[in-house]
């Protein structure tokens, strides 16, 4: 067969199948077999955790329709794949990477992956991530569950994932897939984006519905697109979209919605805009070798027309400290959670699970438990704890009023721009919009990106801008799988 799937973009897919030049069944056996040969086998990179064993017979029947009827729209026979605490009401399971959960059928699709079929998508499978969303213990690595093990980055394998989407972004940046979801509560989808060279679009919270998601924090959790161009995440972004009562959140994106985001993909989308840049506090950690890349970076967009506003400093980024918000909301959101799984679900609560670890140690216990045990024992799973009161409202003062909004204002600006995904934590708990594009590569070969962020529902400017960067710098390459196999 002469198409081929590496770096293949879904509109060049959708003219391949239009075509006849392959078919969707095809697709996915190419995709399966670049799995067996660079995924579970060399260097075993172990990004994908689940084959649904009907994707074949699903892309088949997709196949059909297409010639009956035509397709349904861009990801019509295109395979995805889900990280693994996203609900498949299946053959598969929905386990957050924990030996606890491995035996979890979910009763019912997420309301985003009921989105992903009526779009014609092929759910080929589940993602290996960092085990709870890494929320199991201090010092996890980030991409290693007790279920799935180590994803390993296939760009350099002494460099990190990132986490905990970890199998969602290398899957995507290895070829794979064409496109998969993650997940986000602080850093989840952008940073393993940021670390797999690829595009992550992490949405306002309420955009995107949650329901059907094992949960981290009510307040930060969303799902959102993982993909090799900024196109595709969009597309996928489209699929993701629809009006889900179940979950609250999304009851604050009324009138702020488009139907179909491809409209913002300007390649002059950085012409005039104003974005600002906040140096202090989010470039300590950089390397004289990373530094240089985001400052080319910034040069390039000088280039295309933007105005850098440098610095743009957020004044409350050094008082943003610990927030007990996460840990708190844990407990009551994961319970809720299990509950619903049914009555013979394994697993019924937060304690039964520490319960199997604890029965389970050798298997479950390489790094421990001690985050799951602080949620269980030192938080009461009704948030009324002062503190968790406190915080919340801390953080919302600190990263979004006062801190986001406020430099946002002060200097008129379209966008913020942040280092790989230094920005994340007060992104995430203001609960706004970033994406991380690929700008270079270290010497050791280790990606390198920069994230765009700004205020809720500004969704249409993050993708002007990230386009315009992208099509006009192509940086994005794909790590080279030759050597290990």
């Amino acid at each position: 067969m002469s198409f081929e799937i590496v770096e293949a973009t879904l509109p060049e897919i959708q003219a391949a199948l239009d075509s006849g030049e392959i078919t969707s069944r095809q697709l996915v056996l190419m995709y399966l077999e670049r799995i067996a040969d660079h995924d579970k086998n060399g260097l075993t990179i172990n990004s994908v955790l689940e084959i649904n064993p009907d994707a074949l017979f699903i892309a088949e029947s997709l196949d059909v329709e297409r010639q009956l009827q035509g397709p349904r729209g861009p990801l019509h026979g295109i395979p995805v794949l889900l990280k693994d605490n996203i609900n498949t009401g299946d053959k598969m399971h929905t386990s957050a990477g924990s030996l606890a959960l491995a035996d979890s059928f979910a009763q019912e699709d997420a309301f985003i992956v009921t989105r992903l079929r009526e779009a014609g998508a092929i759910i080929m499978g589940k993602a290996n991530m960092t085990e709870f969303a890494n929320f199991m213990t201090n010092g996890m690595p980030s991409g290693f569950s007790s279920r799935g093990g180590q994803v390993l980055n296939p760009y350099n394998i002494s460099t990190p994932t990132g986490g905990s989407s970890a199998g969602s972004a290398v899957a995507v940046a290895c070829n794979f897939c064409t496109v998969s979801v993650g997940t986000e509560t602080s850093g989840s989808i952008l940073n393993p984006g940021n670390l797999g060279s690829i595009i992550g679009i992490k949405p306002t919270v309420g955009m995107i519905s949650r329901s059907g998601i094992l949960p981290l924090s009510n307040t930060q959790d969303t799902a959102g697109p993982m993909a090799r161009t900024v196109r595709d995440a969009v597309l996928l972004l489209n699929a993701l979209l629809g009006q889900d009562n179940s979950d609250a959140a999304m009851g604050t994106n009324t009138g702020r919605l488009h139907e179909d985001y491809t409209v913002f993909l300007d390649p002059e989308g950085l012409k005039g805009a104003r974005i600002g840049i906040p140096r202090d506090y989010y470039f300590e950690e950089l390397t004289d070798e990373q530094l240089a890349l985001f400052n080319a970076s910034v040069d390039r967009m000088r280039e295309l027309g933007a105005t850098i506003i440098d610095p743009a400093e957020i004044t409350t980024a050094r008082e943003i400290s610990y927030s007990s918000v996460v840990l708190n909301e844990f407990k009551s959101s994961l319970n809720a959670y299990l509950a619903k799984l049914g009555p013979g679900a394994p697993m019924r609560t937060l304690k039964d699970i520490i319960d199997f670890n604890h029965a389970h140690p050798v298997e479950t216990l390489k790094f421990g438990q001690a985050t799951l045990l602080d949620a269980e024992y030192t938080t009461s799973g009704t948030l009324t704890e002062p503190q968790y009161l406190r915080d919340r409202a801390t953080d919302l003062r600190l990263c979004k009023e006062l801190g986001i909004d406020a430099t946002m204002r002060e200097h008129q600006l379209d966008a913020l721009l942040f280092p790989a995904d230094f920005g994340a934590r007060i992104t995430s708990r203001a609960g706004y919009p970033s994406i991380v594009v690929p700008s270079g590569y270290t010497s050791a070969g280790a990606p390198f990106g920069v994230t765009f962020s700004a205020r809720a529902y500004e969704e249409p400017v993050l993708i002007r801008l990230a386009y315009a960067y992208e099509q006009n710098y192509k940086v994005r390459k794909a790590p080279s799988l030759q050597s290990f196999i």
